[in-house]
């Protein structure tokens, strides 16, 4: 069992309702990590959610108390939420940069997995910026200087081309479809375990003392299909990640 800290996919939507003459504006909270959170608690993980809003009060600004976690994922969100809290975005008072205490974290020991989606790795119109930070250095792989959306509306099947590989080994060869990916490139020390459409899908490679993990598209929609959400292999895939990444048996 690991103590997993997942920190994003959560997101504000403000409407405008027009009808004819009037308008008005209706607002909606979304959490969109819910099944990759039961997958992970069904084999006895312990998931801690930190929603976007909340990076600023729950992200620790120390190694020291970040290694209370086993592995820290970061999903679908800016880099600018960990660089930028209040004090310093408002006020101009320095902070510590939370993209540097998590490249310590790594480099001690800890465990860590980007997920991908429209802000992750660099994003939609480059805003998600994680190629700009310390955590770069940790990341399995190298963020694009763009806009590194790939959309695969037509759904792309993920193809595992590092079978002997732990993580992989005796999962399905090609998996249900994908609607999109973030473009990257895998590290020269990394290995790429899983491709799609031409591009690295999971990639895994080491960083100091610890592990690092990039899975390039989303783990729930939208570019998770509903086919790759009822996956039989949904729930193992993610177990076997943890548990590598946190040097446990797989």
């Amino acid at each position: 069992m690991s103590k997993v800290l997942l920190i994003g996919e959560s997101w504000f939507t403000y409407t405008v309702h027009q009808k004819g003459f009037d308008a008005f504006h209706t607002a909606e909270y979304t959490e969109g990590g819910g099944p990759f959170i039961d997958a992970l608690t069904a084999r006895g993980h312990d998931v801690t959610y930190v929603p976007a809003h909340e990076v600023p009060t729950r992200v620790p600004t120390a190694v020291d108390p970040l290694r209370a976690y086993d592995l820290v994922v970061i999903s679908d969100i800016g880099a600018n939420s960990f660089q930028l809290p209040p004090e310093t975005f408002r006020r101009s008072v320095p902070s510590p940069d939370r993209t540097e205490v998590i490249r310590g974290y790594v480099a001690a020991g800890g465990a860590l997995l980007m997920v991908g989606g429209y802000l992750t790795f660099s994003g939609i119109d480059g805003k998600a910026r994680w190629g700009r930070t310390p955590l770069a250095a940790a990341l399995a792989v190298d963020v694009l200087d763009r806009d590194d959306r790939v959309e695969l509306p037509y759904g792309a099947e993920p193809e595992v081309v590092a079978a002997a590989h732990p993580v992989v080994a005796g999962l399905d060869r090609v998996w249900p479809v994908v609607l999109g990916l973030n473009e990257v490139r895998a590290k020269a020390s990394s290995t790429v375990l899983v491709e799609c459409a031409g591009h690295p899908l999971l990639v895994v490679d080491g960083y100091g003392d610890g592990r690092t993990a990039a899975f390039t598209s989303d783990v729930a929609p939208h570019w998770a299909s509903p086919a790759f959400m009822a996956w039989s292999g949904y729930a193992e895939l993610w177990d076997r990640l943890t548990r590598w990444l946190t040097g446990q048996a797989v």
